[in-house]
């Protein structure tokens, strides 16, 4: 625990321990949960840095202007959340785990963050009204995002949760991210896989020919 962290070993014990089998301790293994909990760590200071300023409750929804990115990760936090409940009804708590960490590690940090970067800087071409989209759907889905890491990893997830949150005392009296199916769009996934695929190839391209 001094090495590693609580919250580290809990994440890799239960990502890693599937009903019904043995698993032989290794520390190795739990580097794998330490990445992940630094990953969280930094892409919420990133997240807090670019929300100078930013008050969620005074956002009018209604004038937000949703890009295919932002409509994308709604789309993916909802079935997440649909994905996780249902894995925890069944016990299923490797499982649960592993759509948790896909969801904060693939979708949130290394696409929707990345991209939302655009129109986070100082940028004449970039509309108050996207800017304030960008900052809003970052909030938002950092905020559920840690409330449905939350059993996996308490003390992280309470620590961050303090610093973003609009009100209540705790993350632990805090509702469970309930998944809205309105919101869960599969045509919206389908376009931004055909990106995605778009600009993994561009990487691999770039990295083949330097």
């Amino acid at each position: 625990i001094d090495e590693y962290g609580a919250d580290a070993i809990r994440f890799t014990m239960l990502y890693n321990t599937s009903q019904g089998q043995d698993v032989h301790f290794s520390e190795k293994l739990i580097e794998m949960g330490r990445n992940f909990a630094n990953k969280i760590w930094n892409v919420s200071r990133f997240v807090m840095m670019n929300l100078e300023g930013f008050d969620a409750k005074s956002v009018d929804t209604s004038k937000l202007q949703y890009e295919l990115v932002d409509k994308w990760i709604i789309s993916r936090f909802n079935e997440t959340s649909k994905d996780v409940r249902e894995k925890l009804d069944k016990f299923q708590l490797d499982e649960a785990a592993k759509s948790v960490y896909e969801f904060l590690r693939g979708d949130f940090c290394d696409w929707y963050v990345e991209l939302a970067k655009v129109r986070l800087y100082n940028n004449p071409e970039i509309s108050t009204e996207a800017r304030t989209t960008a900052q809003y759907v970052l909030w938002s889905i950092l905020e559920g995002g840690l409330r449905l890491l939350h059993p996996f990893m308490p003390f992280m997830t309470e620590e961050i949760w303090q610093k973003i949150k609009i009100d209540g005392e705790t993350i632990m009296l805090q509702e469970f991210p309930t998944p809205n199916d309105d919101l869960i769009q599969s045509d919206v996934v389908k376009s931004f896989e055909y990106v995605q695929g778009l600009v993994s190839s561009l990487r691999n391209i770039k990295a083949e020919v330097g």
